[in-house]
């Protein structure tokens, strides 16, 4: 927000972009499935595969890592002036597939 003498300018703000192409979309979808479930699965294949100790350790340490991957690709997809605002796993899939995965070709 920018303050000129008697008027006040506000940068626009954008909204989460919408997917038309349905590559776009399973793009999307599998990126917010993996942001959502993957410390769930991961705990739950170490437990099946070692023992619940492993899986709670498994578990507390996918957080963390799933936590500075949300972190990164929110901040490199989503505007520098939109950022202090929270954003859904989904719209978050949403912002990073439209910059990095189906970028638009005008």
């Amino acid at each position: 927000m920018y303050i000129n003498e008697n008027k006040i300018d506000i940068d626009e703000i954008k909204t989460t972009p919408i997917h038309k192409s349905y590559k776009c979309l399973i793009l999307s979808w599998c990126v917010r499935l993996f942001l959502q479930f993957f410390s769930t699965v991961a705990a739950v294949l170490s437990w099946y595969l070692y023992n619940y100790f492993i899986a709670l350790v498994v578990l507390m340490l996918s957080f963390v890592v799933m936590g500075i991957v949300r972190s990164k690709l929110r901040q490199s997809s989503i505007p520098i002036n939109q950022q202090e605002h929270g954003y859904s796993d989904a719209q978050i899939a949403s912002w990073f597939t439209q910059q990095y995965l189906c970028k638009p070709t005008t």
